[in-house]
């Protein structure tokens, strides 16, 4: 295919405004033949194979064309290419910058938005902490996000951990004081029995007395160190629940002067994985407290399972026959110290229960308690039965 004349002035009247020049250089049958826009660099030579080509301040783009015989020159300036090039780094060195601080700006105000809560949440926490009002208010406690709910559980944790603060004051301002009024009877009795000269007889009477009242302060010490026992500290093993309750009854029986009917039922041996000591302790005040408040009536010591469903249970009853309490009392029995009004004038110091159910809560068992004026009084201490390993 021949360029016609049409096809040259085509070219040539095609004049690129964004800067373009074209020229249009015959090969083959038409060697020799060139058109070229008005504004077509000069010096360019005819002759140059298809590539790029940089000449002066021309940038040169050399291309056959299909189906004719001929390529295209396309001429751009390259100063022009320069001064596009610089324009846009230095577009792009204004607009990066501005961008990052825009951006940083951005990030601050919404990060101050989001972690202002989280501040006030802090200065509340230290507050706490500094001032040790564990049931002040936190700020933004509720069920609402994901911080509000965080605000409120730690909120539910301090006003645990204030419970268990109030009830350790209580129980060391309460220990305190028992132990402190057996410490001065003791010393009035030594006093006086060294006030004047006594004959043997009466010194014996007065040892015996004072063995007593230190047999009384043991006991209430062992009591406090066994309540004060870590779950950690517990010296687990197997343990036959029958031999605890059989003890606990031939002691019963020796101790017992008020000729109270005691009676163990145990037809089966259990065994659960505890602490012998603190197990044995804990039936014991049981029965102690059975034989101390309910002189005379009859006892009954009984070993089994529980019958409520669910995985094994041990199961040890210690019932009594006597007065029973009413149920203002029985809510509060189990509490370190707390001795009913009309036990006062008895010996003990409201630590037998509380032992018990303690025992039962470092065993992952519980301790209930039974009663009604006139109808007896009944504690039940259940403990999960171990299985043995196969």
């Amino acid at each position: 295919m021949r360029i016609t004349v049409q096809d040259l002035e085509a070219v040539a009247d095609a004049g690129d405004p964004r800067g373009l020049e074209l020229r249009l250089v015959g090969t083959g049958i038409n060697a020799g033949q060139s058109v070229s826009t008005p504004r077509f660099p000069p010096g360019v030579p005819l002759g140059l194979t298809p590539g790029v080509y940089r000449l002066g301040n021309s940038l040169l783009l050399v291309r056959p064309l299909r189906g004719v015989d001929a390529l295209l020159i396309a001429a751009t300036d390259r100063q022009g290419l320069n001064e596009a090039r610089g324009a846009f780094a230095r577009a792009l060195a204004v607009l990066v910058p501005a961008a990052l601080l825009l951006s940083l700006l951005v990030g601050w105000a919404v990060a101050g938005r989001l972690l202002r809560p989280v501040s006030a949440l802090e200065t509340a926490a230290r507050s706490i902490g500094e001032g040790g009002d564990l049931r002040q208010p936190l700020p933004g406690a509720g069920p609402g996000d994901e911080l509000a709910r965080l605000a409120a559980a730690l909120e539910q944790s301090f006003h645990r951990l204030a419970d268990a603060r109030d009830r350790e004051q209580a129980f060391l301002r309460a220990a305190a004081h028992d132990l402190r009024s057996p410490l001065a009877a003791l010393r009035a009795r030594v006093d006086g029995t060294l006030a004047a000269e006594r004959d043997p007889a009466r010194y014996q009477h007065e040892l015996r007395e004072l063995g007593h009242d230190l047999t009384r302060l043991s006991d209430l010490t062992n009591h406090l160190l066994l309540l004060a026992r870590e779950p950690s500290a517990l010296q687990r093993a197997p343990v036959a629940l029958r031999d605890l309750a059989a003890e606990a009854v031939d002691r019963a029986r020796e101790a017992d002067q008020a000729g109270t009917d005691i009676d163990l039922q145990a037809p089966q041996p259990l065994t659960v994985w505890g602490d012998r000591v603190l197990l044995g302790q804990a039936i014991w005040n049981l029965t102690a407290n059975a034989l101390r408040h309910a002189p005379g009536a009859t006892v009954t010591v009984t070993v089994g399972l529980s019958p409520e469903p669910g995985p094994p249970v041990a199961q040890v009853r210690v019932a009594d026959t006597g007065p029973g309490v009413s149920p203002e009392v029985l809510g509060k029995l189990g509490e370190a110290f707390y001795r009913p009004s009309e036990s006062r004038s008895g010996e003990g110091y409201g630590l037998g229960l509380a032992l018990a159910r303690r025992a039962a809560e470092l065993h992952g068992g519980r301790l209930t308690l039974l009663s009604e004026p006139g109808q007896g009084f009944t504690a039940l201490l259940e403990v999960p039965l171990s299985v043995p390993d196969p």
